[in-house]
C-alpha cells in the first residue's frame, strides 16, 4: 500500500542517515511490515521488534524472521544502554500510552550515541474519525515535538514535515467529504490499482525530496530524529 510504502520510505532513510550498526528496536511494531524492510535494506543490523498484542507479535515474527517481544513502549523489557538504534512509528500518539514515559525509556535503553526514529501524525486541528479509529488520542505539531524529546533529554534534535504532495487530499478526506458520516473508519486502506500507482508515485517523489534533505513547509505526519547524549 502506497501509505506505508512510502513511510518505511522514509523511516529507513531516517535510520540510514545516521548509520546505524548493531542492535535495532521496532518500537510498536505491528505485523512487522516495519521490521521486513529493514531486515531487507539493513541486513547487517540486529533488527528486534516489541508489540503489545501478543497476537500481532507472533504474526511480526513470522513476517520479518526476527525476534519480538511483547510489551509496552513505557516500559520497555530491555536492559539499558542495549540498544544502538530505535524507532517507533505512530505509537506514541496512541490512547493507551504516556509519550513522556516511553520518551524516558527510550533514552535509557539506547546506548549513548543512540539514534531515535519517530513518526507522529501532524495538526490538532486534523483530528477525525480516522484518528478515532486507529486509536490516536493526540496529534502533534513539530515544535511540540522537539520539546517533548528535549525535556527527555534528547540532543541534535530534527523535526520534518512530510506527506505534503498529497496532504490537501487527506484535508478534504477527512474534514469535509466525511462530515455527517455514520461510524468511525480509518481511511488507510489499500485502494484501485490505478490510484495506489498514482499514490505511489507521488510518494516516492516526495520521499527522494525528503531523503535529500529538502525541507518540506506542511504535512500529514512529523519525523523526527534524535540521539542520546
Amino acid at each position: 500500500m502506497w501509505w506505508f510504502r512510502g513511510l518505511h520510505a522514509n523511516l529507513v532513510a531516517a535510520l540510514a542517515g545516521g548509520a546505524p550498526a548493531g542492535r535495532v528496536l521496532d518500537a510498536g511494531c505491528g505485523t512487522g511490515g516495519l521490521m521486513a524492510r529493514l531486515a531487507e535494506r539493513l541486513p547487517g543490523a540486529a533488527i528486534i521488534g516489541l508489540e503489545l498484542d501478543a497476537g500481532a507479535a507472533t504474526v511480526a515474527r513470522g513476517k520479518s524472521g526476527r525476534p519480538v517481544c511483547v510489551g509496552s513502549v513505557d516500559r520497555l523489557p530491555l536492559a539499558a544502554s542495549s540498544l544502538d538504534a530505535i524507532l517507533s512509528a505512530d505509537v506514541l500518539c496512541h490512547s493507551g500510552v504516556d509519550e513522556a514515559a516511553a520518551l524516558r525509556d527510550f533514552r535509557r535503553c539506547l546506548k549513548p550515541g543512540g539514534r531515535l526514529v519517530l513518526n507522529l501524525p501532524a495538526y490538532r486541528w486534523l483530528y477525525s474519525a480516522h484518528d478515532i479509529a486507529v486509536d490516536n488520542a493526540r496529534r502533534y505539531a513539530r515544535a511540540e515535538v522537539a520539546r517533548l524529546l528535549a525535556a527527555a533529554g534528547f540532543a541534535r534534535i530534527r523535526t520534518r514535515y512530510w506527506n505534503t504532495f498529497l496532504f490537501p487530499l487527506m484535508v478534504l478526506r477527512r474534514k469535509l467529504w466525511r462530515r455527517g458520516a455514520v461510524g468511525v473508519a480509518s481511511d488507510v486502506a489499500l485502494l484501485p490499482e490505478p490510484v495506489e500507482r498514482a499514490f505511489g508515485a507521488v510518494m516516492a517523489l516526495e520521499s527522494r525530496l525528503f531523503g535529500a534533505g529538502v525541507p518540506l513547509p506542511f504535512g500529514g505526519s512529523i519525523l523526527a530524529t534524535a540521539v542520546k547524549p
